[in-house]
C-alpha cells in the first residue's frame, strides 16, 4: 500500500498494463455490493472502448443478486471461465485480498493480476496494485483511470460508476466523503446519470417480502456488551416465514447502526442454500470508536475501519461472544 495517496507509479503500471494488453477478465468480491458492480461494469466499459477484449466473471453462487443492483445491465457476466483463460490478464476490483473471490482458476500463477482498490487493509496480492486508500471507492479510481486514458465517460459508463460512488459512501454521507468526490459526482451527472431514477432504483422498489424480513429482523434485535454491540440474526426460519431470500437483506444493517449507544451493529444471516460458511456477518461502526476491518480479519474477513464482514462457521453464540471480546478490548485499548 503506497500510504495517503496512490503513487503515480502505480497508476501509470495500471495505465501502461490496459493500454497494451489485448484480453482482460474483470471480477469482483463476493457478495458484490454497489461499488464492486459498479467498478466491475464500469471497468469493462472502459476497455471495451478503448478497443480491448474484456470479460466480467462472477461465480453462479453470487446470484440472483440483491434487488437493488438487479437493474444493471450485468447480462453478459460469466460464471465459467472463457476458453482463452490463460491468455487474458485479470483484473480485481474492489477486493482487499484474492480469497474474497474465491475460485481456484483466478489464483493461477499463469495470470498477471492487476489489483484495483481502495480498501485500507488490501494485501497488495496483485503483480501491479492500484491501492488508493484515500478514494472514496473503487468507482472513483476506474474514473481516474478513465481521464488518464483519454476514454469519453459515457453514459453508460457514468450510470455504473455513479452507483459505486454513492453506494460506498452512503448517500454521500460517510467520513470517505469529500469534495473530490462530489465533483466526480457532477462530471458522471454531466455525463449523463438519471439521479432521481437512480436513487429509485437503488433505495424505493422495495418488494414487500424485504419489508416483512426487515420487520422480523428488527423485531428479534438484541444488544449485547452493555449495548455497545446491536446485532440481529435472520435465520433459515425467517427467510421462509417471509418469502424473502438472503439477497434481500442489503441495507438492513443500517437500521441496526442508528441504535443510540451502538459502538458496532451486526446482521448475522445464515447461509441456507447458498453454499460454503453456514452465515455470513456484516459488521458497522457507529461513530468510528471500532475499528470493524480488524475484527472481520480475525476470522479470514476484511473491509473498511467503519463497514467490514466475514463468513463463518462459528455458531449464532460463539460469534456474539467473538464480537463482545473484540468490541470492548478495542474500547480498553
Amino acid at each position: 500500500m503506497t500510504g495517503p495517496a496512490t503513487a503515480t507509479s502505480d497508476i501509470d503500471r495500471v495505465v501502461d498494463a490496459l493500454r497494451t494488453g489485448e484480453r482482460f477478465l474483470l471480477t469482483a468480491h463476493e457478495g458484490p455490493d454497489g461499488d464492486a458492480l459498479g467498478s466491475l461494469l464500469g471497468m469493462h466499459r472502459l476497455l471495451t472502448q478503448i478497443g480491448k477484449d474484456s470479460v466480467m466473471f462472477l461465480a453462479a453462487k453470487e446470484f440472483p443478486l440483491p434487488i437493488e443492483y438487479r437493474f444493471l445491465p450485468l447480462e453478459e457476466v460469466f460464471h465459467e471461465p472463457p476458453a482463452d483463460m490463460a491468455d487474458r490478464t485479470v483484473v480485481f476490483l474492489d477486493c482487499g485480498n484474492i480469497d474474497r473471490m474465491p475460485v481456484d482458476f483466478l489464483s493461477d500463477d499463469d495470470h498477471t493480476i492487476i489489483n484495483i482498490d481502495h480498501h485500507h487493509d488490501n494485501t497488495l496480492f496483485g503483480d501491479i496494485n492500484l491501492v488508493d486508500v484515500e478514494a472514496s471507492c473503487t468507482a472513483e479510481i476506474v474514473h481516474g483511470l478513465a481521464v488518464e486514458l483519454g476514454a469519453e465517460i459515457t453514459a453508460e459508463m457514468a450510470a455504473a460508476l455513479y452507483v459505486g460512488l454513492v453506494t460506498d459512501t452512503g448517500k454521500f454521507m460517510y467520513e470517505n466523503t469529500n469534495a473530490g468526490t462530489h465533483r466526480i459526482a457532477a462530471e458522471l451527472i454531466e455525463a449523463g446519470v438519471e439521479v432521481d431514477d437512480t436513487y429509485r432504483r437503488l433505495y424505493e422498489h422495495v418488494p414487500i417480502e424485504k419489508l416483512r424480513l426487515v420487520a422480523r429482523a428488527l423485531e428479534g434485535i438484541q444488544r449485547h456488551c452493555d449495548g455497545r454491540l446491536v446485532l440481529a440474526h435472520i435465520s433459515a426460519a425467517d427467510y421462509e416465514a417471509t418469502g424473502a431470500g438472503e439477497e434481500m437483506t442489503e441495507g438492513l444493517i443500517d437500521y441496526l447502526r442508528s441504535v443510540e449507544g451502538a459502538k458496532v451493529a451486526a446482521l448475522v444471516r445464515d447461509r441456507g442454500d447458498r453454499g460454503g460458511s453456514a452465515r455470513k456477518v456484516s459488521l458497522r461502526s457507529s461513530g468510528g470508536e471500532i475499528d470493524v476491518s480488524a475484527l472481520a480479519r480475525k476470522q479470514g474477513g476484511g473491509g473498511h475501519k467503519r463497514a467490514a464482514g466475514f463468513s463463518t462457521d462459528l455458531e449464532l453464540d460463539e460469534v456474539i461472544s467473538f464480537l463482545c471480546g473484540e468490541v470492548l478490548a478495542q474500547l480498553d485499548s
